[in-house]
């Protein structure tokens, strides 16, 4: 008993040693990391994704639940197993049970621990450690004043405006999109590759998640799943979420794991996309980023005297609408408030553990990243 339990634990031990090898490496070497996502990782993502993309449904949602369910039944267990042994009888055939199950518990959740290590490892924690993305690498444009900031802002607000007239609309006045939304969004990430390589190569299918109206109650629009290279969306929000959400998500299966690279990708895609409403989606996207930046550095007067958010794009700008967040609270089993604050929590202690000592604060930094490539590309300049 002894050798075989050796030998079931060496696997484990071979396993977390090379996890944290390769992340010191991750840590340490940023060389490292750019090498691993631009050579390694898109073999991952064409193995593993191509699989799992033959699934109608969101593997990695599937997973979480089991994992769930294995960790409730787990607790529940050892509670019970503590109880017996307290108060049992042993050498019973239900106490000799109880200790089968309880040895499957034992040997199972450290594989399970390693398995998990391993795929975060690869799928995850190296991706936070590679260069911060350079959209214009000849521009010495480091820094933007109010002015140029108020410019953007505008422009944006306007091409919102424009858009919102010009998109097909269904019987109730809402945004209606024809054909294959996530063939689309694949399409767009293809079509900006040409200027950056690393979206380049295969794209898994963006899924709609199952829980759905659990995402609403953590304001979450997608979500990546390093355990199965997926790129899964929030089929409740509103529709115009969607195109802008699934390039996001595609952009971090292409080892973008940052917020704020993954939402200028989503934005960049959608804009040069063929379709209109994709085009509405991407502008829409980083609306509130940049005209809550804009906000905040302006008093309430200069802010009321520049071009005007029309109410339709107010409308389509929603997360969700008010009879959508009616039927999300009626199905809930916990408090929206509750659901927020813990998501909040996790996804800002996950930035920071990771090396973004921004925390949530990262999501914002697109904002930088527009302005790079509109005054590198004299878009504004043009425009104005």
């Amino acid at each position: 008993m002894k050798k075989r339990g050796r030998a079931f634990s060496l696997p484990i031990i071979i396993a977390l040693g090379f996890c944290i090898i390769f992340n010191l490496a991750a840590w340490t070497s940023t060389r490292f990391s750019d090498f691993y996502v631009t050579y390694i990782f898109p073999v991952i993502t064409g193995v593993y994704g191509r699989f799992t993309s033959l699934f109608g449904f969101s593997v990695g949602e599937k997973m979480l639940v089991a994992v769930l369910i294995y960790i409730a039944l787990a607790i529940i267990f050892v509670l019970f197993h503590t109880i017996f042994m307290l108060f049992g009888k042993r050498e019973s055939s239900f106490g000799k049970k109880c200790e089968a199950v309880s040895d499957f518990f034992y040997r199972v959740t450290p594989v399970l621990l390693a398995i998990t290590m391993v795929v975060m490892s690869l799928n995850c924690f190296v991706l936070y450690h590679t260069s911060k993305l350079d959209v214009s690498p000849e521009s010495d444009h480091e820094e933007y004043n109010l002015e140029e900031l108020t410019q953007l802002r505008d422009y944006i607000v306007r091409k919102c405006n424009e858009l919102s007239t010009k998109v097909p609309h269904d019987e109730n006045g809402n945004v209606a999109f024809e054909g294959d939304m996530a063939a689309t969004a694949i399409s767009a990430m293809q079509n900006i590759s040409v200027d950056y390589p690393r979206l380049s190569g295969y794209y898994v299918t963006p899924k709609a998640l199952y829980f759905s109206d659990f995402m609403c109650q953590q304001y979450m629009q997608g979500y990546y799943f390093p355990f199965s290279m997926e790129a899964n969306y929030n089929d409740t929000m509103n529709m115009m979420n969607k195109p802008f959400t699934m390039c996001h998500e595609l952009a971090h299966t292409h080892g973008y794991i940052y917020e704020d690279e993954a939402n200028f990708f989503g934005f960049l895609a959608c804009i040069s996309s063929d379709d209109i409403v994709f085009q509405y989606s991407g502008y829409l996207g980083v609306l509130n980023y940049v005209n809550n930046d804009f906000y905040r550095a302006v008093s309430e007067k200069e802010y009321k005297s520049h071009v005007k958010i029309s109410d339709r794009v107010k409308y389509d700008n929603e997360f969700l609408s008010r009879e959508g967040w009616q039927e999300v609270e009626k199905k809930a089993v916990i408090k929206t408030e509750t659901v927020k604050k813990a998501a909040d929590a996790f996804i800002d202690t996950n930035l920071k553990v990771n090396g973004v000592s921004s925390g949530k604060v990262s999501y914002a930094h697109v904002v930088g990243l527009i302005m790079d490539y509109y005054y590198s590309n004299s878009i504004l300049a043009s425009a104005g």
